[in-house]
């Protein structure tokens, strides 16, 4: 091995740090089986677009109400034992429905009841993922954990969404949702060794106030609020027209569940290949660079709307997951050194609020859009939103001119080295090193993306 992929892959000499990434192998490659299967298990009761809309929603719009309560306890209480239990919650949840499922019990707002509860789970787990980073790596082996962590959650994800397609073709989606269940329990395990600390407060302040402290620190950034602002737009009608439209057309046109789970296996290769991408690239200007990547969002939609092969689609999907996977990266580096470590967790629940709270709105407005005006209509729409978004926000100066070597607040920065000497003195000095559900929502942003610190 190289001097130079030796030092990138140092920053597995820390115990905890390994503990996660047994975490971020097994709650992705369980939940790309739920991305899968909780399509089909609807398209197949129903056969509805708005009903496969209603579930969609539930899964999405709890986190309008627990990510900022999960910011808070992630801030009050070592955060992976929050992750924990965000898998367990999974399980239940998940398994609970590949039974109904199987049995053919499955009603449709038993369906929206059980993604509600997943989606909960999903809505307190981000933040404290955010959180629990940087408490297990030293700063400046941050990025380097970044990237390795995420090219084991996106690799299991690559996995993960193509044995799905292919069992739910053979079995049914019954069985894909129970095996999510398998795997969400085993991911359990990690999180209860790590040892990572809660952050040192001198006082806890209410649970209102907290919110309110950590929405000063979120709105006085604007490349932070600016940003948000756009993903919340680019994901609503990425979700309406990808992740709500897109298996009615793979059924429809392109196969079935296992054109389906291919398309999601390319995306996930591509989040892989980003990972390389972000061990050795970063952006002069990554506030410029995550604002313009949210444009790429729209091929997707672009692809199933022209009804392009489903090669071709994979191919776009593959480009699509490099670029988002390069830009995750930064944006979770970017977060981890601006914003103080104590209000990390706070301000990413904002982070993911805003993101992710259009993404209900967008599932619920894809399925009778479509019906009135047309599946590919309604995605040429989605795309041509996201490009003006896209390019609006770029307007911000703020965005556009802050460059990767300007110097954060003195907080964050005291923050930043406090985090990276707990980080150093728990960590096993000779042992080899250890950094989550996403995603959303299929590699991206929560997350995904889902996604993730």
């Amino acid at each position: 091995m190289s001097t130079s992929m030796s030092s990138r892959l140092g920053v597995l000499r820390y115990r905890d740090f390994r503990l996660l990434l047994a975490d971020r192998f097994l709650a992705p490659s369980a939940f790309a089986f739920s991305i899968v299967g909780v399509s089909f298990a609807v398209l197949a009761r129903t056969g509805s677009t708005a009903d496969l809309s209603y579930v969609l929603a539930a899964q999405i719009a709890p986190n309008l109400v627990f990510a900022p309560l999960g910011g808070v306890i992630a801030d009050r209480i070592p955060p992976q034992y929050v992750i924990a239990f965000a898998n367990f919650l999974v399980a239940v949840c998940e398994g609970t429905l590949g039974l109904l499922v199987l049995t053919h019990n499955a009603q449709l707002w038993q369906m929206i009841a059980l993604e509600a509860g997943t989606g909960t789970a999903v809505a307190i787990f981000y933040p404290a993922s955010q959180a629990l980073l940087p408490k297990l790596v030293p700063d400046s082996e941050l990025q380097q954990a970044n990237a390795i962590s995420r090219l084991v959650m996106n690799g299991a994800m690559m996995g993960g969404a193509a044995a799905a397609g292919f069992l739910v073709a053979a079995v049914g989606p019954g069985w894909a949702l129970v095996a999510d269940a398998l795997g969400m329990a085993a991911a359990v395990a990690p999180n209860l060794f790590i040892r990572a600390a809660a952050t040192v407060r001198e006082a806890t302040p209410g649970i209102f106030s907290e919110l309110r402290e950590g929405w000063d620190e979120f709105r006085s950034h604007t490349w932070l609020w600016g940003i948000v602002v756009e993903y919340s737009i680019v994901l609503m009608c990425w979700y309406g027209s990808f992740s709500v439209l897109g298996p009615a057309v793979a059924a429809a046109h392109l196969g079935g569940p296992a054109a389906w789970g291919t398309i999601m296996a390319f995306e996930s290769i591509g989040l892989i290949i980003g990972g390389f991408v972000a061990l050795r690239y970063t952006p002069k200007r990554p506030m410029l660079f995550v604002a313009t990547i949210g444009a790429t969002i729209a091929v997707p939609s672009l692809a199933l709307a022209m009804l392009w092969p489903v090669w071709l689609i994979c191919v776009a999907s593959l480009g699509v997951g490099i670029a988002i996977e390069t830009m995750m990266v930064q944006w979770n580096v970017v977060m981890a050194r601006y914003i103080p470590a104590d209000k990390l967790a706070r301000v990413s629940a904002y982070d993911v609020l805003g993101s992710v709270m259009s993404m209900p709105v967008g599932a619920l407005l894809a399925g009778p859009i479509a019906s009135a005006i047309g599946v590919s209509d309604t995605q040429y729409a989605a795309a041509a939103l996201i490009l003006v978004t896209s390019a609006l926000t770029l307007l911000s100066r703020d965005i556009r001119t802050r460059h990767a070597d300007d110097t954060p607040t003195a907080a964050a920065t005291t923050a930043a080295v406090t985090a990276a000497a707990a980080a150093t003195a728990t960590a096993a000095v000779p042992l080899p090193p250890s950094p989550a559900l996403p995603t959303a929502q299929g590699g991206l942003p929560a997350a995904a993306i889902s996604s993730d610190a």
